[in-house]
């Protein structure tokens, strides 16, 4: 029985723990689910070396890998070393292109580089930059979601995100987004399932949506 089984699994966004796919629910007769987290980098780790690395946690063949935010970059690279039987790209980018200009421009002035130690400290900024949104009224939630606060982590993860170099859309991705997501406004275009009124964590509060869907993608 247990070779009938599809093995999917998840990875989180920029500085978030895996309980961002708490509500993801999928049959369990046809699916197994399988929750990635983030791993400290090494100094100057590429994220080509860092996505290898990351698939050593890829324990099956033909499996699935659905990666949301930076996860999503990181997933596209990780694909490169894997047997993947479907690839989901969720609340990303199809390309370098996508980034949003305030990151490109983190890039082209280097600025990114003394950004992340506010980071650290900030949990607003850090919600801002990894989730789209400010806490306001949710501080419970993003401190439940976001506790990868390690510095040298924060640093490379960032710097990763601003000088990804992929310059055209992974072409056997399944690219779905939000409408509604200002962290990467610009990722409905082209080849993408757009959800209506989907924002950057719409894994989190569409997760029927995602529930209902994602068995039908993978089997089509």
């Amino acid at each position: 029985m247990d070779s009938n089984v599809t093995h999917v699994y998840l990875m989180p966004g920029m500085a978030a723990n895996p309980t961002i796919f708490e509500h993801i629910k999928l049959p369990e007769e046809n699916y197994k689910i399988h929750w990635l987290e983030w791993q400290i980098p090494n100094k100057n780790e590429t994220l080509q070396d860092y996505a290898k690395r990351m698939c050593k946690y890829i324990e099956h063949d033909n499996a699935v890998l659905l990666g949301v935010s930076f996860g999503g970059m990181l997933v596209q690279e990780m694909s490169q070393f894997l047997n993947l039987k479907k690839l989901f790209v969720v609340s990303s980018v199809k390309s370098h292109h996508e980034l949003p200009k305030r990151l490109k421009l983190l890039k082209i002035t280097k600025a990114y580089k003394i950004l992340p130690t506010q980071l650290v400290s900030n949990i607003d900024l850090l919600a801002k930059y990894a989730l789209g949104e400010t806490i306001k009224k949710r501080v419970d939630l993003y401190k439940k979601y976001l506790s990868v606060s390690d510095k040298v982590y924060l640093d490379w993860a960032i710097k990763q995100v601003v000088c990804w170099e992929q310059a055209e859309p992974h072409p056997n991705a399944i690219y779905i987004h939000g409408d509604k997501d200002v962290v990467f406004p610009h990722s409905c275009e082209g080849n993408c399932i757009v959800i209506k009124g989907g924002t950057h964590i719409m894994i989190i509060n569409k997760y029927k949506w995602f529930n209902e869907n994602i068995p039908k993608l993978i089997e089509a």
